[in-house]
């Protein structure tokens, strides 16, 4: 083995184990494969995706109980096979990586790869980072960055690439459909990118948040045909629609509200993933005619993720600002109900070495993550 800190032979992680059934349990600190490094896990971030793995209790491409999960972390690596990290540096790592060997991966649609390999296990107090994502998206994170914000760089990642691809531009007038995690990052890169941003979600709190981020207008109503008119009267030049419109909820209800939203030759991108089956019905007179773009964005790429580093190392997405709490590994079961519930804020920040019980304020947490 390379390079190696001392480290147990056991460690506490939170273990799925079917529907609505995660346990908190010591079990065997994972072993490296050749090209593997070892990662002591500083900060796990809470995520919509695991919310649903927790509710449906797998996730076909990702998750068979019972499994570790939780794939948004940073932390130190402790045990390295792999000469790119030695012990001691600190990383964060992307849950995939390309084959780069595949039909999509020569055409440069890397997230699209027959093989993605996805790596879970960050609810843990060690993870283990596999030899291709080390190769292609562990990045060193810089020594005055915090692990919780650092552990933001996946889904980040994903909104850089749903930006660029509707290439939005300054001056125009975004909607943002949805003021959860991602459709807040959606909105505060639309804002870096100059764009005059819209959002609308039925929960006050949610867009609190997003005018924090930079948006210029913010609807705390439920999406109806009146709302809808009213948007398009109140918010774009002559009353034709938005420039571009961003659906980061995943209803087919708001897929299609969001193609009613958009001016003719604009843009829109349903983001948000519906369940298999869901159908799209919209009308091809107004596709046509109109011609309307739509877009669908998947995932990052190796590229969206070193930006997306960027981004919250220059603090142009303040991390802090949707990491908004801490919570102890031992909560976690008690963290998902209250996401499943609503009560929980965009992102809450898991930390093993935090007691059972407490809850820190993002304030104490920053002072307690440095």
């Amino acid at each position: 083995m390379g390079n190696q800190k001392a480290i147990p032979v056991t460690m506490m992680a939170c273990v799925l184990h079917g529907k609505e059934d995660v346990r908190l349990e010591r079990i065997a600190v994972p072993e490296l494969q050749p090209g593997d490094i070892l990662v002591r896990v500083e900060a796990a971030l809470t995520c919509g995706t695991d919310l649903k793995v927790f509710l449906r209790g797998y996730h076909e491409r990702m998750i068979q109980p019972p499994s570790v999960f939780g794939h948004e972390f940073a932390g130190e690596v402790v045990a390295s096979d792999n000469g790119q990290f030695s012990a001691g540096t600190r990383i964060v790592a992307a849950n995939s990586a390309p084959c780069w060997n595949c039909y999509f991966c020569e055409l440069n649609k890397p997230n699209l790869c027959n093989d993605l390999l996805f790596a879970n296990g960050a609810y843990a107090e060690y993870v283990r980072v596999p030899a291709r994502i080390v190769e292609e998206n562990c990045l060193t994170i810089p020594a005055d960055l915090p692990a919780a914000k650092a552990a933001l760089v996946e889904p980040l990642a994903c909104a850089v690439k749903g930006v660029e691809d509707v290439a939005i531009q300054e001056g125009e007038k975004v909607l943002v459909i949805g003021a959860g995690p991602l459709g807040l990052m959606l909105a505060r890169l639309s804002v870096l990118a100059g764009a005059e941003v819209t959002t609308v979600d039925d929960q006050s709190d949610r867009l609190a948040v997003a005018a924090e981020l930079g948006v210029t207008n913010t609807v705390a109503e439920r999406l109806s045909a009146e709302l809808l008119e009213r948007l398009r009267d109140e918010y774009t030049p002559h009353k034709l629609g938005f420039d571009c419109v961003i659906e980061a909820v995943g209803k087919a209800e708001t897929w299609n509200q969001a193609v009613e939203l958009v001016r003719p030759g604009g843009r829109v991108n349903l983001f948000g993933g519906c369940p298999r089956g869901t159908e799209l019905r919209v009308d091809t007179t107004r596709l046509h005619y109109d011609e309307i773009r739509i877009y669908a964005s998947f995932h990052h790429t190796p590229e969206t993720v070193r930006k997306a580093l960027e981004f919250i190392a220059t603090s142009q997405v303040p991390a802090f600002t949707l990491v908004r709490e801490g919570r102890s590994l031992q909560d976690l079961p008690e963290v998902l109900q209250e996401m499943r519930a609503g009560a929980a804020p965009p992102k809450t920040a898991v930390l093993a070495q935090l007691p059972a019980g407490v809850r820190l304020a993002v304030e104490e947490l920053e002072a307690f993550v440095g």
